[in-house]
């Protein structure tokens, strides 16, 4: 007979780190998979995902509920996405973000509110937006760009709309953070410029510059948006996934060592003062490049963002790509089940990395090459919480 000694059962030890996973719902990128879905089929798959991140043992799933200028709630602002039914408007039978906020904390997962703030539509016409869109009510809100429509961020009035319906959804909802992710201004297309020379006249007396405007006016958006957060629903917290670059090195010497489009210059996101200004809760840089690549290798903008968050009070994680693994078209490098296996090891080394964000959902469930198992057995073994 064995002999009580009295100890107490070693529990399973608990780590504290990010571990999530983002949800997109634009284009039906990862859900629902196609429009028009029944609510059954929809929410069958919206579950399913939950369960799957359950399964990979992540704490968090980040889902996208603003895609474009609408709405995967009952907004009174804005109207019901159409990559729910098909026909932008359309009641889908359901609330499918209060449904994934209830189900997401049934299985012990935080559910982020991922929102775009200032796309409007993937094409250029207003006319397919449907009628009692804002931005059809408000035509000179909307600048046409790259093939897309883009709220004008450089007009007061956008600003406090877009923040108005987003935290719509922080106060109906207890959402465990706002997260918006790396489309500022957009992304520069040659021979085409944003145009704003309006809004600029109108309000931009204050700068010697176009740039510092712009700069400007997506600081407010972020600084205001964090206030209103706290005001709406305190202990919420607000996290931005930007592309991972701020600058490059040769452009300004606090840069990293890359060769890549820089947030600041051409995304008008100054991603390094939100940090070091403790203007949001965690940045979650988009590193989607492996260890070794010649323009922008994860093994120098790991340090760098980690030397960033030194001595703030935003949390860093680090956004993974998981949807290059096993992608032919890809560098040889994502042919590699253990790429981004090596990807947390070698983060691992910089105590400020609080985690990693995988995109995406779809991919997690596809699991090319095993790499997402791969990174559970060899990461996550034990269950973790997510940071606070």
């Amino acid at each position: 007979m064995a002999r009580d000694t009295g100890a107490v059962p070693r529990r399973p030890r608990t780590t504290t780190e990010m571990r999530g996973m983002w949800l997109a719902t634009v284009n039906n990128r990862d859900w629902p998979s196609a429009m028009g879905l029944t609510v059954k089929e929809q929410r069958a798959e919206l579950t399913a995902h939950l369960d799957r991140a359950v399964r990979c043992r992540l704490n968090t799933v980040i889902f996208q509920v603003r895609p474009t200028a609408d709405a995967l709630w009952p907004s009174p602002y804005e109207p019901w996405s159409e990559y729910l039914t098909g026909t932008q408007g359309q009641h889908p039978g359901w609330d499918p973000l209060g449904t994934a906020v209830d189900e997401a904390h049934a299985r012990g997962l935080e559910l982020h509110a991922w929102f775009n703030p200032l796309r409007v539509a993937i094409h250029t016409d207003p006319t397919r937006l449907v009628a009692s869109h804002p931005a059809r009510k408000n035509p000179d809100w909307v600048v046409a760009y790259g093939g897309r429509l883009y709220y004008n961020p450089g007009i007061p009035d956008v600003r406090a709309f877009v923040q108005e319906a987003m935290l719509d959804a922080v106060a109906r909802y207890p959402v465990d953070a706002v997260h918006f992710d790396d489309y500022f201004y957009p992304y520069p297309v040659a021979g085409q410029s944003f145009d704003d020379d309006e809004a600029y006249d109108t309000h931009g007396a204050a700068f010697t510059n176009r740039a510092d405007w712009r700069r400007d006016n997506i600081d407010r958006l972020v600084r205001d948006t964090a206030a209103g957060i706290k005001e709406v629903r305190p202990g919420t917290r607000f996290g931005i996934s930007p592309f991972g670059v701020w600058r490059n090195a040769d452009t300004d010497p606090l840069g990293s060592d890359t060769r890549a489009v820089q947030t600041y210059d051409d995304l008008y996101a100054d991603t390094r003062k939100w940090v070091r200004e403790n203007w949001i809760d965690y940045i979650c840089p988009q590193l989607y490049w492996h260890l070794g690549n010649a323009a922008a290798d994860y093994a120098a903008l790991v340090p760098w963002w980690a030397e960033t968050a030194r001595g703030t009070g935003t949390q860093l994680y680090v956004g993974e790509a998981l949807y290059k693994a096993g992608d032919p078209v890809q560098h040889e490098a994502w042919q590699d089940p253990a790429e981004l296996s090596r990807h947390l090891t070698f983060a691992r080394e910089h105590p400020e990395v609080r985690g990693h964000v995988f995109f995406s959902a779809r991919d997690a469930a596809a699991d090319a090459l095993g790499a997402m198992t791969r990174v559970v057995a060899d990461h996550y073994q034990q269950p973790a919480i997510s940071p606070r």
